[in-house]
């Protein structure tokens, strides 16, 4: 006969795995309904999802990013939200939106971000036909040769595996969509959130929120939250759901190296006139190894290690090295044998771009007087913005350059012969890392994870870079991040999309979210 407490724990066993089974089915139940509703309005949630996306949304075009706010906010009062637009003090800054749920009886508070700015696009490098701000239906990537559906109309059928074009399409418009219809989808089936909700959509987080601290401190009771939750940035290669615990930061370094004060006839003043175009690229090439390895001294040093759970967490990451390498048409990566992810959990320095003079059928036989270039540097926890940029400066300057935050006066162009202007145009961000065994943040990884089937991929830190730092340390909150588009959404360049069916089930992600906690 077994013991009184044998019995005692197998009946709370027992009475445990049933709890799971019903929420599972509750769950799982509810996820159905908000399907069906969003099968039903397909056709209204397109042509709302694209005409959206048809707005210019460059950051810097601030009637432009005023436009698609007053969009959002009209999104949000069809959906029954309250919302307004909030502002800083600072003159001439992008207005953000938001909105609130009040629910009775709920006690915790879930903020949901994303943003609705987006990069600068340059027409002339997107597909014959793909164009930034007139989205169309292609049935596959450009660089995959996919085909525009030209004959595609307003109420036509959406094949799931179609992409959206345009640029804000995946980054981050998608992330509105989700979050919006998420809450429209539970309404339709008559549920309510198990939190109060509140939306917050950045207009200015391409050039990296560089206001949010002065909205935190304008407008700290509306932002107060038990956690945050960020919709930004790719899922797993695999396309399995992905939960993220942290974020990189960023800054960007803008490097000018002067040669003669105009351009000069390369036959008359070659071997004669520097070109300040070799200039840049010698000073570049003593910043990296061919394996990709920052040589600048005290680069890696700051480094903040990974616990014991974000190192199991990152090992159990799939592997999508072989396929990817094949997809993007790469004979090696940097370091061979590391992962996409375990990369993430370094510090980078990047070329984001170089110009000199012209190329192709704009060239001329001329020795440049200008070139530039900018950097881009990822920093993990433990790097500091400020320290990140003093190891390159100070690097640069080993050099042998001089090294000015303006252009070269006509005395300075005498006396030095290496001249370099550094600016940095905003002040950048530092990493942020949620610890994996924090209550909510996992809370919202099993609200994930109760929508599929397989296990979902958690993330110790994603590769991109959002203003969380500035959240977590203002406001005293914890965030994680969720992110719901295709990995080969091409954000940030040329031939920007989104696949449909990662927009559908973006939606039932966060549902699931919003009824969970």
């Amino acid at each position: 006969m077994p013991s009184p407490r044998r019995s005692v724990l197998f009946c709370l066993g027992l009475t445990l795995s049933l709890a799971v089974s019903t929420a599972s089915a509750a769950a799982a139940s509810l996820q159905e309904k908000v399907r069906s509703w969003r099968v039903a309005q397909e056709s209204t949630l397109i042509d709302e999802y694209r005409a959206f996306v048809a707005l210019p949304n460059v950051t810097i075009d601030r009637a432009g990013i005023q436009r698609n706010a007053d969009f959002i906010l009209a999104m949000m009062q069809r959906r029954g939200i309250d919302a307004r637009l909030l502002t800083v003090a600072t003159p001439n800054a992008n207005p953000v939106v938001y909105g609130e749920v009040n629910v009775p009886g709920a006690t915790r508070t879930l903020m949901l971000y994303a943003h609705f700015d987006g990069q600068p696009v340059n027409p002339a490098k997107w597909a014959p036909g793909w164009e930034p701000f007139n989205p169309k239906f292609a049935t596959a990537p450009a660089e995959q040769g996919g085909k525009l559906i030209e004959s595609w109309k307003s109420g036509d059928r959406v094949d799931p595996s179609w992409r959206l074009t345009g640029r804000g399409s995946a980054d981050d418009k998608a992330g509105v969509m989700a979050l919006l219809n998420a809450y429209a989808g539970l309404t339709a089936a008559g549920a309510k959130p198990s939190v109060n909700l509140k939306f917050l959509f950045d207009g200015e987080e391409e050039i990296g929120s560089p206001r949010l601290a002065e909205l935190i401190t304008q407008h700290r009771d509306r932002l107060r939250a038990d956690l945050w939750v960020i919709l930004d940035g790719p899922s797993h290669p695999s396309g399995r759901k992905t939960v993220g615990f942290g974020v990189r930061g960023d800054v960007n370094l803008h490097l000018t190296v002067f040669g003669a004060k105009r351009p000069l006839h390369s036959g008359n003043y070659g071997n004669w006139a520097p070109n300040p175009a070799w200039a840049l690229v010698r000073l570049l090439a003593t910043m990296k190894d061919d394996e990709g390895r920052v040589l600048i001294p005290g680069f890696y040093d700051d480094i903040a290690p990974l616990t014991p759970p974000e190192q199991r967490a990152l090992a159990a990451i799939p592997s999508i090295e072989e396929p990817l390498r094949r997809e993007l048409g790469l004979a090696r990566t940097e370091k061979p044998g590391r992962t996409l992810f375990e990369g993430f959990t370094l510090p980078t320095l990047n070329i984001n771009g170089i110009f000199s003079a012209d190329v192709g059928p704009q060239a001329a036989n001329i020795i440049p007087s200008i070139a530039r270039a900018t950097l881009d540097l990822r920093l993990v926890l433990g790097n500091d913005v400020q320290r990140q940029l003093g190891k390159v400066i100070a690097h640069i300057k080993a050099q042998g350059w001089h090294v000015l935050d303006r252009d070269p006066t006509d005395a300075e162009r005498a006396e030095f012969p290496k001249l370099i202007r550094l600016d940095t145009k905003s002040a950048g961000n530092n990493a942020q890392r949620t610890p994996l065994e924090a209550p909510l943040p996992r809370a919202v990884a099993a609200a994930v994870q109760s929508t599929v089937d397989y296990p979902v991929v958690l993330m110790p830190t994603l590769g991109g870079t959002l203003p969380l730092i500035v959240i977590e340390q203002m406001l005293g909150t914890q965030l994680i991040s969720v992110p719901i588009v295709n990995a080969d959404n091409n954000q940030h360049a040329e031939n920007e999309n989104v696949q449909v069916q990662f927009l559908w089930d973006g939606i039932e992600t966060y549902a699931a979210i919003m009824t969970s906690l």
